[in-house]
Formats: C-alpha cells, structure tokens, sequence
C-alpha cells in the first residue's frame, strides 16, 4: 500500500495495535511483588503430611496382610490335620486294624497312621480333650479309629491369638470335623 509520500507502509503500526489490544497494561507481565509471597507448590509440612499418611496406609496394609497370610497358614494347618485324621481312620478299615493319631502338645506336633511326625507352624498352640486311658504321658493325647470306623472320639484344638480351630472327632462314626471359632477374652 502506498501513501501519498511514497512511503510504503509495513503494517508496523497494526501490528503494534493488536498487541496493544492483547495486553492493554504492559507493566501487568511484571510480576506483583505482593503476589510472589506466596509460589506455587507445595509446603515443606505438606509434604511431610502426605508422606506419614502414606507411611500409615503402607503399615495398615502390611499388618492386615501379614495376618491373613497368618490366619491362612493356620486354616491351612488345621485342614491338614483333620485330613491326617481322616487318613488314619481309612487305615483302620482297611487293614480292619486299631490305628491310634498321637497329639503331642509340648512339641506342638501329631503323629498319625502313617507315622511321621508332623510340626504345627510356629505360633500355633495345640490342646487335646480325649479320654483318660488315652493318654500315654501328661503331654500326649490319643484319638483311636477302630475297624468298624468309629473312634474314641475327642476334639484337637489349635490356637493361634484370639482364634481357635476345633478339629472334632465323632465316637459314634469317627467323622472328622473343622470349627473355626473367635474365642472371647
């Protein structure tokens, strides 16, 4: 475009106009110097708060996680036992001989028709009610399967904290039976 002087004009002074438009306050890019009191970010006390709450949520599922792997190892303990008790009530029918599961509750380990003894996991106390002709020594328990499949019958109790498996032996047909029970303090 060309004006009457023979000056071609640039488009300097729309240019500058539009930017003029943009920013109407060019001292509003220079930063207040009350505004900058207070950065973006976080706090030194906060993230200290964040990171001991994420501390306490790591503790509180650490915990439960150790004690259902506890609690699972116990079920799974008293799952195998009444599994062993099984097994030396079907020996006794099938050799049609008396076969005798021992409870050791000092070693906190039994002993069944197969006789290897077996060790409960550790923090696992083991009790036995059975009779009275039962029981060899003051720490040892005895649970008698007869031919016909019945027993002497008795209730093999682990205990683990406040958590109790019953492990019941019927006298009459020598079933095998697991109780999971919460005892109260």
């Amino acid at each position: 475009m060309r004006t009457g002087f023979g000056i071609r004009d640039s488009g300097f002074a729309k240019a500058t106009s539009r930017r003029l438009r943009a920013f109407p306050n060019p001292e509003s890019r220079i930063p207040n110097p009350r505004r900058a009191k207070r950065a973006n970010g976080f706090t030194l006390l906060e993230l200290l708060v964040v990171i001991v709450l994420i501390g306490l949520a790591a503790v509180a599922v650490s915990i439960s996680v150790t004690q259902g792997l506890a609690s699972a190892r116990v079920r799974a303990a008293s799952s195998e036992l009444a599994g062993a008790l099984r097994a030396t009530r079907a020996q006794a029918i099938v050799r049609g001989q008396e076969q005798v599961f021992d409870v050791d509750t000092r070693a906190n380990s039994y002993d069944g028709a197969k006789h290897r003894n077996v060790a409960l996991p550790r923090g696992l106390q083991a009790s036995i009610t059975s009779a009275k002709e039962d029981r060899p020594n003051d720490h040892t328990g005895r649970i008698r399967f007869f031919p016909d499949g019945s027993s002497t019958g008795g209730r093999i109790t682990l205990k683990a904290g406040r958590r109790e498996w019953h492990v019941n032996v019927s006298w009459l047909t020598g079933d095998v039976r697991v109780v999971d029970t919460v005892a109260s303090r």
